[in-house]
């Protein structure tokens, strides 16, 4: 895939807590995703960010808790020995059980209607774009639908790898 083929066309192993998921990638890229890996405690995704993922076999890879925004919980789910959940009664619920069994790391939010959500509350501290040298002319846009564009941003801390650019904002408060 266009998007993620820098996760998987490096040199370096970085090994997930899925045993089917190893990223392969270029040594900026695999420093950034053990790093990111290591500081996170929970992540909050859309049902569609599971859907395209394949529910990650049972296992997100970052191996935290994962919480997925849904109106129903999909057919064969919950399973046990999985770290994914389903909150069927709104994102302020995912965020805070997100936020309780997070303890001192960060929570991780992917997908882009509940980006805009928590950007519009006021909620989000930090983006993190990996930007790939490739234009798709079309998909969702990540940054649409914003209650108080601008939205005003320091930074950004850059890291540069191979296929792609890493980008992190701080979001000014």
């Amino acid at each position: 895939n266009e998007l993620f083929g820098w996760m998987f066309g490096g040199d370096v192993a970085v090994p997930t807590a899925n045993p089917a998921v190893t990223f392969q990638s270029p040594e900026a890229s695999a420093r950034m995703i053990r790093e990111v890996f290591s500081d996170l405690g929970a992540l909050i995704g859309g049902r569609r960010y599971f859907e395209l993922a394949g529910g990650w076999g049972g296992t997100h890879p970052a191996g935290v808790p994962t919480f997925i925004v849904t109106h129903s919980v999909p057919e064969g789910w919950p399973r046990p020995d999985s770290n994914i959940s389903f909150v069927t009664d709104g994102l302020d619920r995912a965020v805070d059980q997100a936020i309780a069994v997070a303890g001192d790391k960060l929570v991780a939010v992917g997908s882009p209607n509940i980006i805009q959500q928590l950007l519009n509350d006021g909620r989000l501290d930090a983006i993190h774009v990996n930007l790939v040298p490739v234009l798709l002319g079309e998909g969702v846009a990540f940054f649409a639908n914003l209650a108080n564009a601008p939205v005003p941003l320091d930074g950004p801390e850059i890291i540069e790898s191979k296929g792609v650019t890493h980008l992190t904002y701080t979001v000014v408060k």
